[in-house]
């Protein structure tokens, strides 16, 4: 699977994109303590481990400590729980990063399309 783990070896590496990069980094997986750290490698690799793909969270408005909260409340779910979530968050992530993308910057016209 593409998706990177949260605060795993692509973002150690500097391999996030950059929307990945800021989201994860707003949410302050880019200052983890060793101990953060490794809490959240243990996390993704149980995550792993049981669902066979990795966890995934839309991070933006995210902490730490949320974020920690999340994968400790998911781990219990269902493979087939987790799948549909999952696909929620993949969602939520487009449409954040779609709707930032969409600008509307006032032209001082008014237009109608019809």
């Amino acid at each position: 699977c593409a998706h990177p783990d949260l605060a795993g070896k692509a973002a150690l590496a500097g391999d996030l994109t950059e929307e990945s990069k800021s989201e994860q980094a707003r949410a302050g997986l880019g200052s983890l303590t060793a101990e953060e750290l490794a809490r959240f490698t243990e996390m993704n690799e149980a995550y792993k481990t049981k669902f066979k793909f990795p966890f995934i969270l839309a991070v933006r408005g995210a902490t730490k400590r949320t974020i920690l909260k999340a994968f400790a409340a998911r781990i219990g779910n269902s493979v087939n729980a987790e799948l549909s979530e999952g696909v929620a968050q993949v969602h939520k992530i487009a449409w954040m990063r779609m709707r930032d993308l969409i600008t509307a910057e006032p032209t001082g016209k008014l237009t109608c399309h019809v």
